[in-house]
């Protein structure tokens, strides 16, 4: 955090306690962690806190945008202190790592609806989905999918209504977009 965490609170309104600075630092110190590793670097840091009161200080620091709760599918929500930029996440499907990755179209919105049914669109979520290095490394770069061509060719041969089964990319492939936008 660029600036003091108890003076960032007490900007925000929030009673400065030390159960939520720790969970501020928690969060800082660790990039995408998980609800239950925060709550074991704030017992690590504190002493005794209950989980339910690291949820709520997660909930309180995630309602003021201080920090952000991401939850991919699968795994459990996820918080990061980067919050008001434009990026997006990377995630291994094999080890369930996670990595930001800056938005490669520009500033927000960088995915714009095709048809925003009326909806005014504040957010939108990206997670890209592969194998980290690591994975590929240990699998000896085997893949067990066939390459990204060979499913377009597959795709492409079949009416969109038939795209179903192995020939078309996965659900988990399929993009999910949130941006945020200030108003």
């Amino acid at each position: 955090m660029a600036t003091d965490p108890a003076d960032t609170l007490r900007q925000r309104g929030i009673q400065v306690t030390a159960q939520r600075l720790a969970v501020l630092r928690a969060v800082s110190g660790q990039p995408h962690i998980t609800a239950d590793a925060v709550a074991e670097a704030v017992r690590a840091e504190i002493g005794a806190i209950s989980l339910q009161s690291v949820y709520d200080a997660l909930g309180v620091l995630v309602a003021e945008h201080l920090i952000r709760r991401i939850q991919p599918a699968g795994s459990p929500a996820r918080f990061e202190d980067r919050v008001g930029d434009n990026h997006h996440h990377l995630i291994c499907r094999v080890c369930g790592r996670v990595v930001d990755i800056d938005c490669a179209v520009g500033s927000a919105p960088c995915l714009t609806a095709s048809d925003d049914n009326g909806y005014e669109i504040d957010e939108a979520e990206v997670a890209y989905w592969g194998r980290c290095p690591e994975c590929v490394v240990k699998s000896g770069g085997r893949s067990n999918r066939p390459p990204l061509s060979e499913l377009r060719r597959s795709a492409g041969a079949l009416p969109k209504a038939e795209r179903t089964g192995p020939t078309a990319p996965s659900r988990s492939r399929q993009r999910t977009h949130k941006i945020s936008r200030k108003k």
